[in-house]
């Protein structure tokens, strides 16, 4: 495995953007190639099964390019896959889960909530966390079916978004809730409409930023990060259309952007 070797990150879909982001702020000269398996998004109403067979032909493809570490953009598919992909390949991979903990850490009246997919608050993972975590606040557990999708659809500030959440984001204010964990890599990019409903006194968690440094942590520790002295670049692939997945992805990343079909 060679320092120059670029990082794989995928997801269900563009929601994976979001930790890409972070990463391309925390290690700016490593290149980055990323996965949108957009044809079977979301994974949040799929069997367990479906989702780890997913991430094996995903993770798969990055290793055969190769990659030096994976991380699994997505909450949904660590719960259902990480645990065999880690014995199935033997790079790094570096995995979502809901920031329940640092939440739990942070609140000041002893109650959290967390916005997930309904895949995600049913995992094995999800319940570990709560178990875990849960005797020291207060967590209040919101699934947000839709909101994925909306995403998907690149509908990030309308009124039919906005309709959605509010279900989901008022019931936990009424609880008394001061830090909201986004539990989907797909909500960063609502947070400005979350934000506005919830005012600036409650902290809304993105675990992002603490992936992106246990990545560098970990590439760290095996003498892999990159070495190179220029801005890194970054790659697409989608197992949807590319032209949708081009406009899409373009929006969300800020800049134009071509996108590559992921083989079969």
């Amino acid at each position: 495995m060679s320092s120059i070797y670029p990082i794989g990150v995928f997801d269900s879909g563009v929601g994976g953007l979001s930790v890409l982001r972070d990463i391309r702020k925390e290690l700016s000269n490593e290149d980055l190639l990323y996965v949108a398996d957009s044809s079977h998004a979301p994974y949040g109403d799929k069997e367990s099964e479906y989702i780890e067979a997913r991430s094996i032909a995903i993770s798969q493809f990055l290793v055969d390019q190769p990659v030096k570490a994976i991380v699994v953009a997505c909450n949904t598919a660590t719960g259902a896959a990480v645990a065999k992909l880690r014995t199935r390949f033997s790079v790094p991979i570096i995995a979502m889960e809901p920031a329940v903990k640092p939440a739990v850490e942070k609140t000041k009246t002893g109650v959290v909530g967390v916005l997930a997919t309904r895949r995600t608050v049913s995992s094995e993972n999800f319940i570990n966390l709560l178990t875990r975590f849960g005797a020291n606040a207060d967590i209040v557990v919101q699934p947000c079916p839709g909101l994925v999708e909306q995403v998907e659809a690149g509908d990030l500030l309308g009124e039919k978004t906005r309709t959605l959440l509010e279900p989901f984001v008022l019931p936990l204010l009424e609880r008394g809730v001061d830090t909201i964990v986004l539990g989907c890599t797909h909500y960063p990019f609502l947070a400005p409409l979350i934000r506005a409903m919830v005012g600036i006194d409650v902290d809304i968690i993105d675990p992002g930023e603490a992936i992106a440094r246990e990545l560098r942590r970990r590439l760290e520790n095996i003498g892999r990060l990159s070495r190179r002295d220029r801005l890194g670049t970054e790659q697409f692939w989608t197992s949807g259309s590319p032209k949708s997945a081009k406009k899409l992805i373009s929006q969300l990343w800020e800049t134009e952007v071509e996108v590559m079909r992921l083989p079969e």
